[in-house]
């Protein structure tokens, strides 16, 4: 069904933060930093890819990135919902239902046989594609993406994702560069008032949080080896 509620961004913000806290899939480690995929320490490590074993919260997300989807680009906007192998498949295909729209998905490299085809499913010139991911760090992963549906002969102008770190102010120049536009529904810095709000974590801890998402090349680079 076709969402029709538009709550403020603001408390779709809180809610989506709210969500990921109750199921866990915030992780805030000062002490002992996370390693990220680029090899780089972090205080912080989210798993969005728990909504999917959550069928309320799940829905009421899905919900949220159609809607602010439709806000922020229009009601009309596309013809095709792309998802991004592999943790933007599923998303991709709740909001493809919710739009009432076509669903494909983009594999990361070539499959190196039969049509050794990056689209999966079914995408023709001139579409206009949204791109649905998890969640953006840097944007960087979601250029090749983007790319490979652009050499179909469709467009992709937008992509959306449940959660954007918000920390590097290079991402969305850099996405906008490509010609990209981001759509998300939470950062970091909502996830850390909320955690602050429901005492999810000790004060010393969300210290530690604030002062890395304050300065997050510092802090790595300070702790880097």
């Amino acid at each position: 069904m076709i969402p029709t509620a538009f709550p403020p961004k603001e408390e779709i913000a809180r809610l989506t933060a709210r969500a990921l806290l109750e199921i866990k899939a915030v992780h805030f480690n000062a002490r002992e930093p996370f390693t990220l995929a680029s090899g780089l320490p972090s205080p912080t490590y989210i798993d969005c890819r728990k909504l999917i074993s959550y069928p309320r919260i799940r829905s009421a997300l899905m919900d949220f990135l159609s809607v602010t989807v439709m806000r922020e680009a229009g009601f009309e906007a596309f013809d095709n919902i792309a998802g991004g192998e592999t943790a933007g498949i599923p998303f991709a295909a709740l909001v493809a239902e919710r739009l009432a729209l076509p669903m494909t998905y983009v594999r990361k490299k070539p499959k190196g046989y039969g049509r050794n085809a990056r689209i999966e499913g079914a995408m023709s010139e001139g579409q206009r594609v949204l791109l649905v991911e998890d969640l953006t760090t840097d944007g960087g992963s979601k250029l090749s993406f983007v790319d490979a549906i652009r050499e179909t002969g469709a467009t992709c102008a937008h992509t959306a994702v449940i959660f954007y770190y918000g920390i590097f102010p290079e991402t969305e120049d850099r996405l906008a560069a490509h010609g990209v536009k981001l759509h998300h529904l939470c950062t970091w810095w909502d996830v850390l008032a909320e955690a602050r709000a429901q005492g999810a974590f000790d004060e010393e801890t969300l210290a530690g949080v604030e002062e890395f998402l304050n300065d997050p090349r510092a802090w790595q680079a300070a702790r880097k080896g």
